[in-house]
């Protein structure tokens, strides 16, 4: 497993190093796929930086840039890399430096490995069984054994006394403005902060804050790093519907409402 979160580790640098080439461009294209989002120049290339990096493990790669798979194809898929070229492209589009490059290993339906790296703040995210991890100051040349000593488990121990629920900048539903004000009537004063792509789940896992609801849409490809980063700081990721940890690799790859706690 070590070898393969490296080989993770490090198509994610390479990925952010060409996403950031373009985010500093003044007069990057935008395009729109078919559901009307963002998508840029800088999906296409992280995706083809990615899939160079993951060829060699011979695990086959479910990428929201790759070909559309159907579940046919998928099915009987034990193993599987899950990628977002570029999680969070609205934030891309609004230069406000938070959107991720997330790759996630699963295994029989469950994010076994994850990797969040943040481009625009050189930031990274990762774990295994042997836990999860954050690095700040991180470079697209960053050996794994600079990455490795600088590391911080998670979660980090905060003296924070204010109840915090993290939520959607680009996202917020009616129904998560209505969870939080249940979650005041809990807590008391409730601290909102609003985060954009993957990040927000980095946050739970890191202890900055307690929950993230997401009462909204959104994609296997959008959370399975995520999940796993959660997953091994000892937090979990709900589906609404099933009431169990949400699992990957299924026929809609369309998620569930979900909460992370």
């Amino acid at each position: 497993m070590k070898k393969k979160l490296d080989i993770a580790i490090m198509a994610a640098l390479k990925a952010g190093k060409c996403v950031m080439e373009v985010y500093k461009n003044e007069d990057f294209e935008v395009d729109f796929k078919g559901d009307d989002s963002p998508l840029t120049k800088a999906d296409l290339a992280s995706h083809k930086i990615i899939m160079e990096h993951l060829k060699d493990t011979e695990i086959p790669v479910l990428s929201e840039e790759g070909k559309d798979l159907s579940f046919d194809e998928r099915k009987n898929w034990d193993k599987l890399w899950i990628v977002d070229p570029i999680d969070g492209t609205k934030e891309f589009i609004k230069r406000n430096g938070e959107f991720t490059v997330n790759i996630a290993l699963v295994i029989d339906q469950k994010p076994v490995l994850g990797v969040i790296y943040v481009p625009a703040n050189n930031t990274l995210y990762y774990a295994d069984e042997n836990g999860s991890f954050k690095t700040s100051a991180v470079t697209p040349d960053s050996s794994i054994k600079m990455i490795s000593s600088k590391s911080e488990k998670l979660p980090i121990k905060s003296d924070r006394t204010v109840f915090t629920v993290v939520a959607s900048k680009s996202h917020l539903s009616k129904e998560t403005v209505d969870y939080i004000n249940e979650l005041e009537k809990q807590h008391g004063a409730v601290d909102r902060i609003s985060k954009g792509s993957s990040l927000k789940l980095c946050m739970v896992a890191e202890g900055a804050a307690d929950e993230y609801p997401r009462f909204a849409p959104t994609m296997e490809w959008d959370t399975a790093a995520g999940q796993a980063i959660c997953t091994f700081a000892g937090k979990t990721v709900f589906d609404y519907k099933s009431g169990q940890e949400m699992i990957y690799n299924r026929e809609n790859l369309l998620n569930n409402w979900f909460l992370v706690k």
